[in-house]
């Protein structure tokens, strides 16, 4: 099988991974408080069991990333954390008390941490230039599932039957529903996922191999001239390789320079693939890796990851109480609506898709932030104490959740781009497991934010605010330096030999 297919192919299972990501987030937010409920929970639990699932993900992000830049295979890394997604769903399906709903959530997380390896392997995959279009794919392909997943529920909520010793309702059943499908991809990493070699590796082999047929080709050439040449313009000199002697028309004329280019040895060619330089671990390499993360420009980017992930699920947290505080919607209207939203994100991200590839990730990180501003403004003035009758709070809050969906896909794509871009290759799967720990911090803070000032919104949401104006005058202070470095270090040196 050749590169091209296999990439298409492997691509395509990173697209199911955050499908399915997607999907399990739609199948279980809706209904989670309610399941909770069952379960004599108090309304603090719903924070943690949201919070429980980002943890265990940022513990172990920077572990897999870690494991993936050691030994630059992912394969096997996305297989063992698949288990634990399985384990994890099945145990939410059991459900016998709050505490094992609690434990389920910590065990599928564990998952979660296999991202940081594909981001790894997609930046190390992709040219530079590809990289912003490549990441809005995948992170599309989550908001796919989002958009996919209520559609599950809306069937889900049926379900009422046993199976064995377990109970399966429309609180149990979106457990198993992803437990099977974990299985299910697990199959598809083992078929249909293979570990990539790096974009310069495979570029240098395929200069080679054009070097090479040249060579043959020349040779033929060769083969056809006179006799009386072949001594003088063997196929080395002619491809003009490191160390040859390529005969000039002066030195043919000249039988002195010709006798003393007979006495130089001609070197062998380059060998096809040219040894790997492997750098041991030492204390300086350490402290150039915790440098590299108190860059100015690093430091903005992960701030912009922390503070809009925390007001993301910190809204997300409340909007659902909220539905059934002033609207009074059930699971399937809660479906509906995160529906409608997956198809706004999907949207927003087709548009960045199209509009990285005509502007600069800074301008997109811009426009992404002036965004959320604007829906931080509106949800600190109408939706911390909704007035009016049941239109008017109906359309405040639309107009809230639009603005605040409509900014995500801006922010996300630029600042993971970006953060590719300004951290080292070598060490990308680290890196984006750092940067994925970050917004795991803020995916355990944003629910518990939330949770326990439902009653005092002014306060939420006065901080949100106050956090995003902090992340726009950084970047407006590190506007310039919001660029990929102007030279990029070459992997291959044998370009410059010779």
């Amino acid at each position: 099988m050749d590169y091209r297919r296999k990439k298409n192919l492997t691509f395509f299972t990173i697209g199911l991974i955050f499908l399915l990501s997607g999907v399990e987030y739609a199948v279980i937010l809706p209904t989670i408080w309610r399941y909770l409920q069952t379960l004599e929970a108090a309304p603090y639990c719903l924070g943690l069991a949201l919070s429980a699932f980002s943890l265990t993900g940022l513990l172990t992000g920077p572990l897999f990333g870690y494991w993936s830049d050691k030994t630059r295979t992912t394969k096997k890394i996305i297989l063992f954390a698949n288990v634990f997604e399985m384990i994890g769903n099945f145990m939410y399906f059991m459900g016998y008390s709050k505490w094992l709903l609690l434990s389920s959530r910590l065990v599928a997380g564990i998952g979660t941490g296999a991202g940081s390896a594909i981001f790894g392997l997609l930046t190390r995959s992709t040219a530079p230039e590809d990289r912003a279009t490549a990441f809005a794919a995948v992170m599309a392909c989550r908001q796919a599932g989002l958009l996919i997943g209520p559609g599950f529920n809306i069937f889900l909520r049926l379900c009422d039957f046993k199976l064995g010793p377990f109970v399966v309702n429309k609180y149990t059943a979106p457990g198993l529903f992803m437990c099977l499908l974990w299985t299910l991809i697990q199959l598809a990493v083992i078929f249909m996922y293979w570990d990539l070699p790096p974009l310069e590796k495979e570029k240098a082999k395929d200069r080679l191999r054009g070097q090479s047929k040249d060579k043959e080709d020349e040779q033929g050439l060769v083969e056809e001239d006179n006799d009386e040449e072949k001594p003088l313009m063997g196929s080395q000199e002619i491809g003009g390789s490191y160390g040859s002697v390529v005969v000039s028309n002066t030195t043919m004329s000249d039988p002195s320079a010709t006798s003393n280019a007979t006495l130089n040895p001609i070197s062998p060619p380059l060998s096809p693939e040219p040894p790997e330089t492997h750098e041991s671990s030492s204390p300086s390499k350490t402290s150039s890796i915790s440098q590299e993360f108190l860059r100015e420009e690093v430091a903005v980017l992960l701030a912009a990851q922390f503070i809009t992930l925390f007001n993301q699920t910190a809204l997300e947290t409340m909007v659902t109480p909220m539905t059934q505080k002033y609207f009074g919607y059930s699971e399937l209207e809660n479906s509906v609506m995160y529906s409608l939203c997956g198809v706004e994100v999907i949207a927003g991200f087709l548009f960045v898709r199209w509009l990285s590839q005509r502007v600069t990730e800074r301008v997109i990180l811009a426009i992404g932030l002036t965004i959320c501003n604007i829906s931080g403004v509106w949800c600190l003035i109408f939706l911390a104490n909704p007035l009016g009758g049941f239109p008017w709070k109906l359309t405040e809050f639309v107009i809230g959740v639009f603005l605040q969906v409509l900014g995500l896909p801006f922010v996300a794509v630029a600042q993971v781009s970006l953060f590719s871009k300004v951290t080292s290759e070598k060490t990308q799967g680290f890196s984006q497991g750092v940067r994925r720990s970050v917004g795991g911090l803020a995916t355990i803070l944003g629910p518990l934010w939330a949770g326990g000032l439902t009653d005092n919104m002014y306060i939420m949401m006065g901080v949100m605010m106050g956090l995003l104006a902090l992340v726009t005058i950084m970047l407006a202070f590190s506007y310039d330096r919001m660029l990929a470095p102007a030279v990029e270090e070459q992997v291959d040196d044998s370009d410059n030999v010779g």
